[in-house]
């Protein structure tokens, strides 16, 4: 697959190349450079043909379009890793807090509904066993 990507980035490298190139050819164009002008737009096109061979191969990616955001923003698309991994992080302490609260309100609800209805709580309790007793 590494290969894949290395061929994808070398295309993609001499594609940038070529239009960079082209760019200096037609904004100091001279009717005698129009042959060169026109070899540059056959090699632009048979870059983008080298660029639509290797998307072949790479169909089975798939690209969160946050990632081209990140990019059109001037950013490191690496670090939009990093952000997801820390937003993950903080809501997984989030819903750790909102079980442990529950938790600890669901502990505090038995004991008090066992001392106002301990004859209904030993039925809850005996129903649904270890659950109901250990809290």
């Amino acid at each position: 697959m590494a290969e894949k990507f290395d061929s994808l980035e070398e295309h993609l490298e001499k594609f940038i190349e070529n239009i960079r190139q082209l760019g200096i050819i037609v904004s100091d164009f001279q009717p005698s450079s129009q042959a060169v002008l026109n070899q540059k737009l056959n090699f632009m096109i048979s870059g983008l043909q080298d660029v639509e061979k290797c998307r072949q191969q790479l169909h089975e990616i798939n690209v969160p379009l946050e990632v081209f955001e990140y990019i059109d923003q001037g950013r490191n698309p690496q670090l939009y890793t990093k952000e997801c991994l820390e937003r993950a992080l903080a809501r997984n302490e989030q819903v750790k807090g909102k079980i442990d609260t529950m938790t600890k309100f669901k502990s505090l609800l038995i004991s008090e509904l066992s001392k106002v209805f301990p004859e209904d709580m030993s039925k809850y309790k005996a129903i649904h066993g270890e659950d109901a007793s250990s809290l």
